[in-house]
Parts: C-alpha cells; sequence; structure tokens
C-alpha cells in the first residue's frame, strides 16, 4: 500500500519536472541560437510631415464629417465642435491633434494608407492656395 501511495504521488511530481527542465532547454537553445526578433520587420521608411505641410492640410470641424464620427487613431467620438484634420485624396477624418501627432511620423492615412505625396503641399496653378 504504501509503495503504490509513493508511486501515486512521486511520478507526477518527476513528470512535470522533466517537463519543466525540457521546456527550459528549449528556452535557452532558441534564446542563443535564434535570428534577433526584436528588430522591426519593417523599416521605418522616414519621417513624417514637417509643421509647414501640416498647416497645408484641410482642417474642419466634427458635425461636417457625417457619419464617419470616430477617430481612428484615438478610438474616440468627434464630437460636433472639435477640429478635424481631413486627409486629402481619401478624405478621412480624426482629431486634429491625433491626426497631426500621426503624421509627424507617418505621411500615411491611418485609414487607408493613402500616402501623401510631396506633390499635394505644393500650389498648383489651376487651384491656388
Amino acid at each position: 500500500m504504501m509503495p503504490s501511495l509513493f508511486l501515486a504521488l512521486f511520478l507526477p511530481c518527476a513528470g512535470m519536472s522533466v517537463v519543466f527542465i525540457i521546456y527550459m532547454c528549449l528556452l535557452w537553445y532558441a534564446a542563443r541560437h535564434l535570428p534577433d526578433i526584436t528588430s522591426p520587420v519593417k523599416p521605418a521608411t522616414g519621417s513624417g510631415l514637417s509643421a509647414a505641410e501640416l498647416d497645408n492640410l484641410p482642417k474642419t470641424v466634427g458635425k461636417e464629417l457625417g457619419l464617419a464620427t470616430e477617430c481612428s487613431v484615438c478610438l474616440d467620438d468627434i464630437e460636433a465642435e472639435q477640429p478635424v484634420r481631413v486627409v486629402p485624396g481619401c478624405n478621412h477624418g480624426f482629431h486634429l491633434q491625433c491626426a497631426d501627432t500621426w503624421l509627424k511620423r507617418n505621411p500615411v492615412c491611418p485609414v487607408c494608407r493613402n500616402k501623401l505625396e510631396p506633390g499635394f503641399f505644393q500650389p498648383s496653378e489651376i487651384n491656388p492656395c
């Protein structure tokens, strides 16, 4: 009776200890031999927009956006009287501060990834700014 009780308690503990030791060895091996995965998969494309370029982007208020009343950057609702930045080309709207923070780092629309081309910021002869 006593040896069977001892085996019933000892074998599961010994088995779990072996599994834990194998797991720790695999983690150690992976940390030593696998390439560094902390580097970004996609390298940064460069800086975003300058303050002068941000000033050239259209601004409006929340009530003029229509049905799109959620800022895709902060995921908060856009109130009717809040200032809104509109991305030209795709006409997606965001809180002014959210859009400026995003566009200073990434020159693309946060929703559709439409790239803001440098030609947009130069005044044209057809529609002078």
